[in-house]
């Protein structure tokens, strides 16, 4: 039984494990909201190995040099209450929404590509043609208006036909 008690012991202070994920949270979501661009519905392979990387860096910051359950336990609360008390800010704040989701921007209207979103976006107009050859458009012409979601979806509304 006392190996059982070992396993689930802290060993650093749970306040310590609280700053370190409230740190590393935040710094990670600021990257992924402000530096990395939205990806056009989709994850790339260099995106896919990015995540995997971040969350291999992140969580040797985060956890220091625990060793037992319980101290992992308080770091992975510690995550699981920052992603609940976002998504409840933003549920019920529409600033809160606005800091942590991006709008939606515009990347056709009326037919016509706006070249200014493509640019900052980083989205190639061959990106933006192929998803929307997904979606059944062939022609710009037939498009009134193409947003680009915060998740990186597009939503499409054409012209009454």
């Amino acid at each position: 039984m006392d190996s059982l008690s070992e396993l689930f012991r802290l060993e650093m202070l749970p306040w310590h494990m609280v700053l370190r994920g409230t740190v590393v949270y935040w710094f990670l979501l600021l990257v992924f909201r402000f530096l990395l661009r939205r990806d056009v519905g989709s994850l790339g392979v260099a995106d896919l190995l990015f995540v995997v990387l971040v969350a291999d860096a992140s969580s040797n910051a985060m956890q220091g040099e625990y060793k037992t359950i319980g101290d992992g336990l308080v770091l992975i609360s510690t995550l699981v209450a920052w992603n609940y008390l976002l998504d409840w800010g933003s549920y019920h704040s529409p600033l809160v929404s606005r800091l942590i989701e991006p709008p939606p921007e515009p990347l056709v209207k009326h037919g016509r590509i706006v070249q200014r979103t493509l640019r900052r976006q980083l989205i190639t107009v061959d990106e933006l043609m192929s998803k929307l050859r997904e979606k059944g458009i062939a022609e710009l012409s037939d498009v009134r208006l193409v947003m680009l979601e915060s998740d990186g979806e597009l939503s499409v509304r054409k012209y009454k036909t």
